[in-house]
Parts: C-alpha cells; structure tokens; sequence
C-alpha cells in the first residue's frame, strides 16, 4: 500500500495557523498572485466550514483541504486547487455564485457549481437498486463525464474520492463496502479510461483491501518488499535496457511500472493461476520506431536475462481479434526475479492506448462503438497529457472547451435510475423514454423539485419527476417541431402511434377541426378535398381528414390545395406561368418572369390589396401598360369586376417554388393589452429572420385590447403557418391569422 505524505495536521480542528502551514507547503511552485487566491478560498473555506462535518466523521474543512493537496501533487492550475477547496460551499446561505465568480473568475464558479450538481447525483443514487446493474453503473460513469462543463472538474471527484477511500479504515464495515463497492463500479475505471494512473491504481487497490480483505493481505505478503523497493527495482532495469539500447544505436524509449496489488489479483482470477505463477509483479515497456527494432529489442532483452519457457506471445506475427499488436516476453531479471517485458512501436502503442484494442474496453466490458463517449475521453486524455506544457497548450485548451460540449444528456428519475438522452430532449421524450404510458399520461414535470414548462432542455444531473393524469393521450400540439415538445425520435414516433391507433371517428372529427383551422387562419380557399384525396392516396374524403387527424398528414399540405373563388364570366383558357423574382432585398412583386405561347418577359405583379402568396389561388388582371397584376381569386376587386373588366382578365399559375422568393402578408393579432407585448412579438419575428414591412398597432384601454396588424415578407406558407404557431403561443395573445 501506498504511504501518504501530508501537510495537515493529524488533528481533525484546523485553526488559521494550520491553514497557513498548509499553504506554505503549496508556495514553492505557485506565483503570489496564485497564492493570494488560494489565501482567500481557504478563508472563505474556513468562513463556511468551521463547524462542518462529512458523513466519514472528518471536518468538511480538512476534507477539502486534503482533496486540494491531491491535485496539488498532480501539478494541477490554482484553479482547479480553489474550486476544490470550495466544492462544498454550494448550495448555503452564506455564498452564492456571483460571489464566488466575483473572488476568483468564473472558471471557479463553474466548476464549484459542477460539483455541487455531481454531489446531488451521488446522494440520490444510493439505494437504488435495477435489474440492469452494469448498465447502470456504465450510465452513471458517462453522466459524471456528462455533467462537468470543465475537465478538471472530473479530477476534482477523483481526487475527492481518493481521499475518501484513503480514511475508510476508521469507519464501520459496512460503509467501508458500501463505498469501495460505488469506487470499484464508477470512480476506478474512470481514472482508467482518462489514463490517471497514479489514481486509478490506488482506488483499485483500496477497493481490494476493503472488499476482499483476507485475499489482500495474502498478497500483500507474498510480494517482496514495498511498493517504493519495487519502483527502485524498475528503474535500475530501465537504466540496464536503456545503456544497452543506446550501445547497439536502437532508438528505444522504456518505461515500467510495479504491478499493483489489485492487478495482480485480476489476473490470477481472469487466468485462474496461483501467485506464483504471475510473471509482470514487475514489468516494462520498451517503444521503439519498426517492426524490425522489435525483434533486435526482444534479442538484447533475452542477450541480458534468462528466458521464462512458455512465456513468450509474438501479437505482431499473429495480431489478437482486437488488431492488439506488441510482442509480451517473460525473464529471470537481476536479483532473480521474474520480469515482463512488453515491445511495440510507437503506432501500435496509439493503437493499443486510444485505438480499438484500448485497456479499459475489454478489461471493463463498456459500451463499444459509442463514438460520442469516446469523443469526450479522448479530448480529456488529451488536455491531461499537454496540460504541463506551456507551449501551445493555451490554444489547445481554448479550442478542446467547445469540443468538449457534449452531445448527450444524462438525467435521473426519483428512483435514482439514470436516462441518456440527446442534447435538447425535453421533460416528455424523458417520459417516453421511461414507457409509452407515462409519455401520454405526462401533463407536467419537476426538475430539481421545481415545477418547469414540458418544453425546457433537460441538463445533465437534474432529477426529473413526470406528474401524470390517471388516463389520457398526448397532445397534438407535441408533434409540433415549432413547439419544442419533442426532440428524439423515439417520443416522436410513440405520438404518433397513438393518435393512429384511436378511434376513426375522433380521428376525422380531429382532422376536420384542424384543416379548418389552418385554413382559417392561413386566409386561404377551402380546399377540394376529394381532388386532396386522390392526391394523397386516400379512397375516401374522410380517410384523408382522419390522417390529418393521426398526424400522419399535414393540415397545410391539404390547405395549400385550395379549390379557386368563382369568378365572374368564364375565365380565358390561356395559362400564364408565373415565376415571382426578388429584385432587391427589400423589393418583392416589382418583376415576373412570364411566358405565353413563346413569348418571353411579360411584366407581372403582385397585387397589394390581396397580396397573394404560393398555394393561393391566383388570377391575373391585363392592365393598361403595367402588364399582368397577379390577385388572389377571392380578392373583392375581382369577384365584383363587370363588364369589360371580365375580359381582361387571364389564367394564371404558381411555377415551381424557390426559397429565395419573399411575399408580403399581412398577419392580424389580437391580444389582451399588456407591456412588452409588441417586444415579444418582434422578438419573433426577428429569430425568424422575417423582415417587417409595416405595424399597424390600436389599443383599446376602456376593454383592455390590442388589435395589430403586421405586414410581413413571408417565402412560403410553411414558414407562415410556423410563424403564427409562434405568435399564438405568447402570453395573452388570443388570436393570430392571416388578413385577408
């Protein structure tokens, strides 16, 4: 076992001058302007936790000082060092985060409020108890990466838990278990995967001592000498290879390391081998540039010491299914004892390390070909390994904090079961996620214990209660996308398949409501719905409106189709095929592009008093040296034209649609009067990048209404329909349509 060397004093009470001791151990290699800052975390430390006490019996003051002296021994920034200091003043009266970020920046702040949500997620989790346990647990690994918007925040709860695990020998056996059992599951392979080696084997080996006590004190026996005796060991081999190497001009790089107790443990178990047959108690790595240098290495190495019969694997020749490649040899080294030696190039090392063939993969059995997961492990090893260089790593850490982001979101139900979710789901793809009926039956939720809107992003770490209705179905307004509701397919899917499965006669009547209303408020044309129906593939008029009402149809597909205003006098049979062109940013309906029997560029424009848009029915006008004025059908100048005017009038027709085409519209709202209900609405429109042509605004203060009308250059009546969706859902907005 490890001996732990510290700067505090056994004494559990830390007074001013115990603190100030401490910091000096800290002053050699930290700035004064570093350690003012961590003067100051220590006494706010101090401030808030004087009389504080962890669940372990040790003062919370102490245990964040000794967390902090962990990661001061991992070289880590000042920092990280004062939000571990002060990762336990959240949540309290006394400090809040604007205080914080006002002492010592916001990185701090950050991660102090990170850990403050992981502290949560430890607590809520404990006694839960699933059927899937090692998924689980894998969850709950990838929720800890998930949460922390900083990287360091991570070592933080590794080097917190670190120090747990040191000072579990002086309490009761069965919260020993208890948290060697959660280190073992969670904390251990995480050190793994981020390649923290002087932590994960640490973890391991406490993990051991408390969960197999008996099997660690045998082996522990049996191992010559401490762990520090090993070490030495190591490096006089490294000092014989590497003197060798450079004699015979091998470029090689060596390393080693002693195998820890826990490792040694795993693999008498994995190989079902006594102690005595474990060859790498001591063991080394040598990296060289080739193939060939590999096997001039194993030469030398086998020129130096005897042989091990039986314990030579050449995974170069002969790759394992992984693609692993390295050549493992075993001697008799100095002093007679056994040695592995492990010879790979640089390449297959990558490989080995980062590649498909990673440690922790088939040693842990996690998730393969989770390509996100990987992404985040990948990027923190990474910062680990340039944090100590100076050069370039700025840069390299400005860019790794938006990469960083992740793409998942990992949220807890109140029995302390993890979800993964996408990045922006919602409190109802969350219910679908848990089962079908709680997704219908959801009519509201609680994150944190807070009552929030079904349309709010979920976080990772926040604690999720769906409150149900005892019988029900979802809404239609779900299947929305400009609501927001749903954001994974999954939820998306199980909506729809419910509003198909209802009853056929809900499913028209729901459908006759809705295309009415779309049309309504559209403005436009009731529809033929028997030429709709033919369109879509229906039989019957009413099979259409039940699709509109599964949500399997779009009411604005159908309402786009709308059947033509009688006009008077039978219309001429020629057809103008008109294809609106933008002249400028902020001119529309100045130029068409018009063709009649051959003949090109015909002067077209679009009406102002109906102002028609595409899926309008359309008629053109002959004026007298202006060309064609383009109305809806139902525009009243048309329908109560007499006489001659009748005959100038000419058929015409949408061309193909292109979204670089605007119309003006005018949109109607109504509204109960209140303050910032005109912000609000151009807040919308400007998000919806829809360029104002005009505001028409009249107040009525003796009904306290608002009456509006906004002219507005549109593209398509989609992006109309999303827009009034938008607009009706404000706050005391009680109608929006279209004016026509």
């Amino acid at each position: 076992m490890v001996s732990v060397t510290t700067n505090l004093p056994d004494s559990d009470a830390l007074d001013e001058r115990d603190i100030r001791v401490w910091l000096a151990g800290l002053s050699v290699k930290r700035s004064a302007a570093e350690m003012e800052k961590l003067h100051e975390a220590c006494d706010l430390a101090f401030e808030i936790h004087r009389e504080g006490v962890e669940v372990t019996g040790e003062t919370t003051l102490r245990h964040a000082l000794a967390v902090a002296e962990i990661l001061a021994d991992m070289d880590l920034d000042w920092e990280t060092l004062a939000a571990a200091i002060l990762h336990d003043v959240l949540p309290g009266d006394q400090v809040n985060l604007s205080r914080l970020e006002k002492l010592f920046g916001k990185s701090v702040s950050r991660m102090v409020s990170d850990m403050a949500r992981i502290g949560f997620v430890s607590r809520g989790r404990g006694s839960s108890q699933h059927d899937k346990e090692a998924e689980h647990t894998e969850n709950l690994r990838r929720m800890l990466l998930s949460i922390a918007d900083d990287i360091r925040v991570v070592l933080i709860v590794l080097a917190e838990r670190l120090h747990i695990m040191r000072i579990l020998k002086s309490l009761p056996e069965s919260m020993r278990v208890r948290e060697a059992r959660e280190t073992q599951q969670i904390y251990a392979p995480l050190a793994n995967r981020l390649g923290i080696w002087q932590i994960k084997w640490e973890l391991e080996d406490l993990c051991l001592r408390y969960l197999e006590p008996e099997t660690y004190k045998e082996i522990a026996h049996k191992l010559d000498g401490r762990r520090a005796d090993r070490e030495d060991y190591i490096d006089d081999v490294i000092d014989d290879l590497q003197s060798k190497f450079s004699e015979l001009h091998i470029n090689a790089e060596v390393t080693g390391r002693p195998k820890h107790i826990y490792s040694i443990w795993k693999k008498m178990k994995r190989k079902s081998v006594p102690f005595e047959q474990i060859f790498d108690l001591r063991a080394v790595r040598v990296l060289v540039d080739s193939v060939a240098d590999c096997y001039a290495a194993v030469g030398v190495v086998h020129g130096l010491w005897r042989h091990i019969p039986g314990e030579f694997d050449d995974y170069i020749a002969t790759p394992k299914a992984n693609m692993y490649r390295s050549i493992h040899t075993a001697v008799i080294g100095p002093e007679d004892k056994t040695l592995e030696i492990q010879i790979r190039t640089h390449d297959m090392h990558e490989h080995a390390e980062l590649g498909v063939a990673a440690h922790w993969r088939y040693k842990e059995g996690g998730k393969k070909g989770d390509a996100e997961f990987e992404r985040r492990v990948s990027l923190m090893r990474n910062w680990i390994e340039v944090k100590d260089d100076p050069a370039g790593s700025d840069d390299f850490v400005d860019n790794l904090k938006s990469e960083f982001e992740s793409r998942q979101v990992y949220v807890l139900t109140p029995q302390g079961k993890v979800v993964e979710l996408q990045k922006g789901a919602t409190a109802v793809d969350f219910a679908y996620a848990i089962h079908s009926d709680v997704g219908h039956r959801c009519r509201g939720a609680k994150i944190d214990g807070k009552i929030t809107t079904l349309t709010h992003p979920l976080e990772s770490g926040q604690l999720v209660e769906i409150l149900t209705i005892k019988e029900g179905g979802p809404s239609r307004d779900w299947l929305s996308p400009h609501l927001g509701y749903l954001k994974t397919s999954r939820a998306r899917n199980r909506v729809r398949q419910w509003f198909k499965h209802q009853d056929y006669e809900q499913h028209l009547h729901d459908g006759k409501i809705s295309l009415d209303r779309e049309v309504g408020r559209l403005g436009m044309p009731k529809p033929d719905l028997s030429i709709a129906a033919k369109r879509f593939n229906f039989k019957k008029t009413d099979d259409l409106l039940a699709a509109i009402g599964r949500g399997e149809v779009s009411p604005i597909q159908v309402a786009g189709m709308g059947a033509p205003h009688p006009i008077p006098d039978k219309p001429p049979t020629k057809v103008v095929s008109i294809t609106h062109r933008k002249a400028g940013k902020k001119k529309t309906g100045n130029k068409s592009e018009v063709v009649v029997e051959g003949v090109d560029d015909l002067m077209t424009h679009m009406a102002r008093c109906c102002k028609p848009v595409p899926n309008d029915g359309i008629i053109g006008f002959i004026t007298r040296g202006r060309g064609v004025t383009v109305h809806r059908t139902d525009c009243s100048k048309i329908t109560h034209l007499k006489g001659d005017d009748q005959q100038r009038l000419i058929d015409v027709s949408w061309a193909e649609e292109d979204s670089s085409n605007v119309y003006p519209v005018d949109i109607r709202i109504e509204a109960t009067d209140r303050k910032g209900l005109l912000r609000d609405i151009s807040a919308i429109l400007t998000n919806e990048e829809v360029d104002v042509l005009g505001v028409n605004t009249q107040s009525n203060r003796k009904l306290d209404r608002a009456n509006m009308r906004f002219t507005v250059e549109i593209s398509s009546m989609r992006q109309l329909s999303r827009l009034i969706d938008k607009i009706s859902q404000l706050p005391d907005v009680l109608s929006a349509r279209r004016d026509v």
